[in-house]
């Protein structure tokens, strides 16, 4: 039968097992004597061979937590490190947050050191994620910049290159030259609107789209765009699927892309299966509208 003080000591070890960072308890001769299994994940180190041994024969390598460890030993502060503590389990580098306390008695002595260690590596991602959007903000607004430093000067080329085509005869050969300019112009022109679409996310024009239409036009073009790979395509469609509401350029864009990957993954003599169909199971609501039922497109 259990005693009180056994009924306690359990207890106190299911907390410490239940808490998500890692508790390590080193008593007075520098052997650990508990490691919880968040610590055992942390650290890599197994718990059952770690309690029991020194210290220094798992962590010795780890000079910032023996140095700390050694600090609040010998002073009984509590001593924190953010920044600078990263544990190597292999090939992996886990950063994290490692504080030291005294472990005391009732009457203050003291007779150990808890190490309390917590998993950065979310935080770490977190922060290298806002730094990475804040370049991405910074290169999109010199972008934006340099797109319209090019868009000015591009209106002028292409206005003087139409002047001069009016004033050319028809038959000139001269002409071939501004329509080959008008043309270039226009290229890059929408290069640079494309620049400027990916700095700012043009405003949706959202109409009711022929779903099918949108398919059965790209799959014209891309019988064509094939050339001598000979490619059958499949098309299955749910003629029940009314007209959705969409952008029909950026739709258009969407499948245009699908559609030509997938010609170029398949071999000649394969076959590129699009199916429509109604999803009976998943529907979704945008604020201040009515549940709408789902399209499933497969390619």
């Amino acid at each position: 039968m259990k005693t009180s003080e056994n009924l306690v000591t359990e207890y106190f070890e299911n907390v410490l097992d239940s808490v998500g960072d890692g508790v390590i308890v080193i008593d007075g001769q520098w052997c650990i004597t508990f490691m919880n299994p968040a610590a055992e994940e942390i650290s890599g180190i197994s718990r059952r061979l770690a309690e029991g041994s020194p210290f220094s024969a798992f962590f010795g390598s780890e000079h910032i937590l023996t140095e700390m460890v050694a600090k609040t030993a010998e002073t009984g502060m509590t001593i924190s490190d953010h920044e600078n503590v990263v544990l190597t389990k292999g090939s992996h580098a886990t950063p994290v947050n490692a504080t030291t306390s005294p472990l005391l008695l009732a009457d203050g002595e003291r007779i150990g050191v808890v190490l309390v260690l917590r998993d950065l590596t979310n935080i770490r991602e977190l922060e290298e994620a806002v730094r990475r959007a804040d370049r991405l903000s910074t290169l999109g607004a010199l972008a934006a910049g340099l797109a319209h430093e090019i868009k000015n000067p591009l209106g002028g080329i292409k206005g003087a290159a139409q002047l001069l085509e009016r004033e050319l005869p028809e038959g000139s050969e001269l002409r071939e030259y501004t329509s080959i300019m008008l043309k270039e112009a226009g290229r890059v022109n929408k290069i640079v609107e494309e620049l400027l679409s990916l700095t700012s996310p043009r405003k949706l024009a959202l109409e009711q789209v022929n779903l099918h239409r949108v398919i059965g036009d790209i799959v014209m073009l891309q019988k064509k765009a094939a050339g001598e790979k000979v490619v059958a395509f499949q098309q299955k469609f749910d003629l029940s699927i009314p007209p959705i509401r969409a952008d029909e350029s950026l739709l258009t864009q969407l499948f245009l892309n699908l559609i030509k990957n997938a010609l170029e993954a398949v071999e000649s003599g394969g076959q590129i299966r699009i199916t429509t169909r109604m999803v009976s199971d998943y529907s979704m609501t945008q604020k201040g509208e009515r549940m709408s039922r789902m399209v499933a497109v497969d390619i």
